[in-house]
């Protein structure tokens, strides 16, 4: 019997010289690659002999699996998967599989830091340091008005993993919340002890929106121009999810025209990096981050630890830790 055969097709550590060692040490094959803009014929050439396939940002098509004749396994590096088509899988007999749980605690202080600097207006704080600095007396006026957290009302939009987070997190600043997911079960609201809120009246009654939902069909610009509108002028938007949740052409024209205050945004449509003119990086209500909310030493390596965690899984024959279409049973043995 042939060995066990892993790829990567991309990724963002330094090097994988960690998961060589373990794959090594557990007899199987591993292979790695950085094919994230790569050409689907080119992506499955890489991998056509791989039995579980390791993808941070590259697109996996139908296309691309096509090509994986041996593929009983897709592992998706990160929290989102909305770069591999699922159904596609799922048709193939592919099950996919994402890490949901290994930077909870950094995305939910990134949402948090986003929170506090727009709410302080930081950017704007830098600016008029730097002009007083030149007038050689201070001049507030560009920050007002400015107001307090405190006792405010922070819409959240997903209480999943992440959202909870952000709610116990943000229970210390005397804030009010109103919370909206209809995915949340019954068991669930009642241990977090909160009250669901229809979406719209999340929009109209919040001070400070943050959402933490997925990307799907469901979810893509779920914040646009009509929802700007029912926001308070004075309202805050933070997104620290995923770049499509919000529809960041129409945020810019949002906060010139003041229909918003201001905006946290850690993720990005269209392109990452956003391109140097992007509207909203030249927005003075705008506190832009470069999706970066995943990052820490610590959760570096937790998710490294997971991945590897599920291969050792799939070779004792058991389904991955977090599965995305866990109805397509695993092929352990063919």
């Amino acid at each position: 019997m042939s060995k066990m055969r892993v790829v990567v097709t991309d990724y963002i550590e330094p090097d994988l010289e960690w998961e060589s060692e373990e794959f090594k040490r557990m007899g199987v094959e591993f292979e790695c690659a950085q094919l994230k803009f790569a050409a689907p014929e080119e992506l499955s050439a890489f991998a056509a002999q791989a039995d579980i396939v390791i993808v941070n940002m590259a697109k996996f098509n139908a296309a691309v699996m096509d090509g994986l004749p041996r593929c009983k396994l897709i592992i998706r590096h990160g929290v989102g998967y909305d770069n591999v088509d699922i159904a596609a899988a799922s048709a193939r007999g592919i099950v996919v599989a994402y890490v949901p749980d290994y930077c909870m605690n950094e995305v939910a202080e990134q949402a948090v830091m986003l929170i506090m600097a727009c709410q302080r207006k930081l950017l704007l704080q830098h600016h008029v340091l730097a002009a007083s600095a030149q007038k050689g007396e201070w001049d507030f006026a560009p920050v007002y008005p400015m107001y307090s957290l405190h006792d405010k009302t922070v819409g959240i939009v997903g209480i999943g993993r992440i959202g909870s987070m952000v709610y116990r997190m943000l229970q210390g600043f005397g804030v009010r919340f109103l919370v909206c997911d209809p995915y949340l079960s019954e068991r669930r609201r009642r241990e977090l002890g909160i009250e669901l809120h229809l979406f719209e009246h999340v929009l109209r009654e919040s001070d400070i929106i943050t959402t933490h939902v997925p990307l799907n069909a469901e979810t893509h610009h779920l914040f646009d121009e009509p929802q700007f509108r029912l926001m308070k002028r004075t309202a805050v938007l933070v997104n620290t999810a995923r770049g499509g949740i919000v529809n960041l052409r129409a945020l810019d024209r949002a906060l010139r025209e003041g229909l918003i205050a201001h905006a946290g945004i850690d993720v990005w449509e269209e392109k990452e990096p956003p391109d140097p003119d992007f509207p909203l990086l030249h927005n003075d209500h705008a506190i832009c981050t470069p999706h970066l909310s995943w990052l820490s030493e610590e959760a570096g390596w937790n998710i490294r630890k997971k991945i590897v965690e599920d291969v050792a899984r799939f070779m004792q024959e058991k389904p991955p830790r977090f599965p995305v279409n866990s109805d397509v049973p695993i092929r352990f043995n063919d």
